[in-house]
């Protein structure tokens, strides 16, 4: 088994569990993505999409590439907007829903990285490894969520 996939539910998986920390998953939905073009076969099917898992610059470029976005700028902006984000980065509650039953509230695409643990920083930073992920909504609204890796 090399770095790139796992026998136990491939790269999302060691992603999420904290096994990638260079690396940034990208979340692009069904009906976002194009289902005839590379992506969708070389990313992790999730329900409702496909997650890439891809060395961190690479995975940057393949963002702006994928969304038309830069994605630290896309990153600040979505942190003014405090979300859920689910743990397997293929959906979510945007802010602007709250309170609605809107299906006009869909996730079209999540950013997510990971932050090593630093017990010097304080807070979440000193409990474990810190997933941070950046959501787009269907209804124009960005939000962000981070939660310690093994929580969810």
């Amino acid at each position: 088994m090399d770095d790139q996939t796992r026998e136990d539910g491939g790269a999302l998986t060691a992603f999420l569990a904290g096994e990638r920390l260079e690396d940034v998953a990208i979340f692009l939905a069904d009906d976002y993505l194009d289902t005839e073009g590379r992506l969708a076969e070389i990313g992790d099917p999730v329900d409702g999409g496909v997650v890439l898992v891809v060395p961190g610059e690479k995975g940057r470029r393949a963002f702006a590439s994928g969304t038309g976005m830069d994605a630290m700028e896309f990153a600040q902006r979505a942190m003014n907007a405090d979300g859920e984000i689910g743990p397997r980065l293929n959906g979510g509650v945007c802010p602007a829903a709250r309170g609605t039953v809107d299906d006009s509230h869909r996730v079209e695409f999540v950013f997510a990285f990971a932050e090593a643990e630093n017990p010097g920083v304080g807070g979440l930073y000193a409990e474990g490894d810190v997933l941070h992920a950046y959501a787009h909504c269907t209804c124009g609204e960005s939000y962000s969520h981070k939660w310690v890796v093994g929580t969810r």
